[in-house]
């Protein structure tokens, strides 16, 4: 039971930082018990990296979506939409991911899971190729 400061994002994702004080357990100079308890929260305005890194990744995402629509009205570009199509897949695939780490991120501390529609720059993939 050694406290350790945490880091906690607007988004609910959190993480563990600095060792602060260490519990009667653990008599040896440097050395942790193992069990983690909270010294200082330090609250972040601003939403994690994974949620700047799955709005990237969704405005990647947006504007592919966006190049399908326009190249299937102008026609004469199959491959080069079936490339992106497949590029979407890959995208679409990593958004997924990123959102479920996240998630299960939340829910190792006992919060309850964030709708996908709260997380910033989240919106639900539109349309299919």
């Amino acid at each position: 039971m050694c406290y350790f400061d945490q880091t906690r994002w607007s988004c609910g994702f959190w993480r563990w930082g600095h060792f602060r004080e260490q519990c009667n357990k653990e008599y040896r100079m440097g050395e942790t018990c193992g069990l983690k308890l909270v010294y200082e929260t330090r609250v972040e305005p601003d939403v994690c990296k994974l949620c700047h890194d799955t709005e990237k990744k969704q405005r990647r995402y947006d504007k592919m979506y966006r190049d399908v629509q326009r190249w299937q009205r102008e026609g004469n570009r199959s491959a080069t939409i079936e490339r992106t199509c497949g590029e979407m897949q890959d995208v679409l695939g990593q958004i997924y991911r990123m959102r479920e780490e996240h998630d299960h991120r939340l829910q190792s501390l006992g919060q309850v899971s964030v709708p996908l529609s709260a997380l910033p720059g989240s919106q639900e993939p539109r349309g299919r190729c």
